[in-house]
């Protein structure tokens, strides 16, 4: 159990670092390119690690299990446990011990947290486009527009961030041509559609060419309202991803039950892969040590793969909604407890026949 847990744990601690990484440059790519309010980045930082967690889990079980089996049998310790004795059975109990909890976790991670972690995330971004302060607007400071549209600047800010000063906006008009707008005060507006628009005042807009064309409009207006662009990211609660799972049980949509059993899916793999770990470990003492760990990281990459591929699969009717992911996930179960059970057996009559009389 301790040799277990130490190798685990060690093993997360190094993924998490990497999986933060990963994460951490995903949201700033969202912030550049104004898919994500700056002001938001811890916030969406960590709701993408727990969003994660279900794929990242089961191959820190994996890895951990397998680098502290193969330690054992390195050290020559796991020949000497067998000896005694102590064989797959045995060895079930201290593996459930650790395996048991963390499936658990991935569980609910997949089938409740995940999903939480995704709605929150998408709702906190809806909400915050309906205050410029919120979406990262700084007085002082250029900041782009949502999906790269351009250029914001404003001088000063009230506190909420709904009346603004000196402004200066920059836009794409499309088609090599750019929109140049200034005014000495603006405000924020919201339809109840949820559209954002900044009402400028007093002010002057400039069209033209960007290539160093002369032919420029210069109006000047008492009052003119720019449609913000909306973010890509929008929360829309009928979506089957935004659903929580018991939502799912009762939705009839194709889209839906491939969602659900998507979800299904991630703790049982890892109870696959946790029990492939232990004889996937065996090894010589001069064996190569991490042959067998690239092996086993082969089959994890495979399965989750074939785990998202199913999942399209299951939404465009290439594959019928009674069989969902089962096509994967049964025959990977059934190869982890045959390989589990059938690790370390003695051989047959005949063969332990054939080697005797080849030893006398």
């Amino acid at each position: 159990l301790s040799e277990f847990a130490q190798a685990i744990f060690a093993t997360l601690v190094v993924l998490l670092i990497v999986m933060v990484g990963g994460a951490f440059t995903d949201v700033l790519q969202d912030i550049a390119r104004g898919r994500v309010p700056a002001g938001l980045m811890l916030a969406q930082l960590g709701l993408v690690l727990i969003k994660w967690l279900p794929l990242i889990l089961p191959l820190a079980l994996m890895l951990g299990l397998m680098m502290g089996v193969g330690r054992l049998y390195r050290d020559s310790e796991m020949p000497v446990i067998s000896s005694i004795g102590v064989g797959p059975r045995r060895m079930l109990k201290p593996l459930m011990l650790v395996v048991g909890p963390l499936v658990l976790v991935v569980a609910a991670c997949s089938l409740w947290l995940g999903p939480w972690a995704d709605r929150l995330s998408k709702q906190m971004i809806n909400d915050a486009n309906r205050n410029l302060l919120m979406a990262g607007l700084e007085p002082g400071a250029f900041v782009g527009i949502p999906n790269g549209g351009g250029v914001i600047y404003v001088a000063n800010m009230s506190k909420d961030g709904s009346q603004l000063q000196r402004v200066f906006v920059y836009r794409d008009a499309g088609e090599g041509r750019m929109d140049v707008t200034t005014s000495s005060r603006g405000e924020l507006m919201v339809d109840p559609g949820g559209n954002r628009y900044l009402t400028l005042s007093d002010g002057f807009q400039i069209e033209g060419e960007r290539a160093g064309a002369k032919d420029f409009r210069l109006l000047r207006y008492a009052r003119n309202e720019i449609l913000l662009p909306a973010n890509d990211l929008k929360f829309d609660p009928d979506a089957p991803e935004m659903q929580t799972t018991l939502a799912l049980l009762g939705d009839d949509r194709r889209e839906a039950r491939a969602q659900l059993h998507y979800r299904l899916a991630p703790p049982l793999l890892a109870l696959a892969f946790a029990l492939m770990a232990v004889p996937l470990s065996r090894s010589m003492p001069r064996q190569a040590r991490y042959g067998r760990i690239l092996v086993g990281f082969l089959a994890y990459l495979i399965g989750q793969n074939l785990m998202t591929a199913g999942l399209g699969w299951l939404e465009s009717g290439k594959i019928a909604i009674w069989l969902g992911l089962w096509w994967l996930v049964l025959p990977v179960m059934a190869v982890a407890f045959w390989m589990y059970f059938s690790d370390g057996r003695l051989a047959g009559p005949r063969q332990a026949f054939a080697t005797a009389r080849i030893r006398s």
